[in-house]
């Protein structure tokens, strides 16, 4: 009798950090997605609920910052958001900023998708261990301010 093969369960690094942090970003992307799937949003439009009733209500140009989006993919990402009356948008004092603010069907939706975000969140806890969990959030940090430094 033949031993069967053990699938291999990681992919071998790339020289090259960015490609090593896109496929785990497409990776995790994949599974927040299946979880949140029978709410009917994805992790990144869930993302943006998240943030905005973190931040209550904010103008686009700061929520862009606060989730590291450019302008234009922001207000492509904000438009199902809006279209599904979970968002909704003011003009700011000055009229060319909008400001964005969570509306109560959007905390509806936030709070039903929350169990699911908790279960795909548990998963890679569980996964990585409370301290790789921990040294995981700096290192991203650290990965980012080293992306924004000149």
């Amino acid at each position: 009798m033949m031993a069967a093969h053990k699938k291999e369960t990681t992919m071998p690094t790339m020289p090259c950090a960015c490609a090593n942090l896109r496929r785990a970003a497409r990776s995790i992307t994949r599974l927040y997605n299946r979880e949140l799937r029978p709410e009917n949003i994805e992790v990144t439009q869930f993302t943006l609920l998240m943030a905005l009733d973190r931040t209550g209500d904010i103008s686009q140009g700061k929520l862009g910052r606060l989730v590291s989006l450019d302008s234009t993919t922001l207000t492509r990402m904000l438009k199902p958001l809006n279209k599904q009356g979970w968002i909704q948008e003011r003009e700011g004092d000055d009229r060319r900023v909008r400001i964005i603010r969570l509306t109560t069907a959007g905390r509806a939706k936030l709070q039903h998708g929350l169990p699911l975000w908790k279960r795909a969140q548990t998963r890679i806890e569980d996964t990585l261990g409370e301290p790789s969990m921990k040294k995981l959030e700096v290192l991203l940090a650290r990965v980012e301010a080293a992306s924004e430094s000149k």
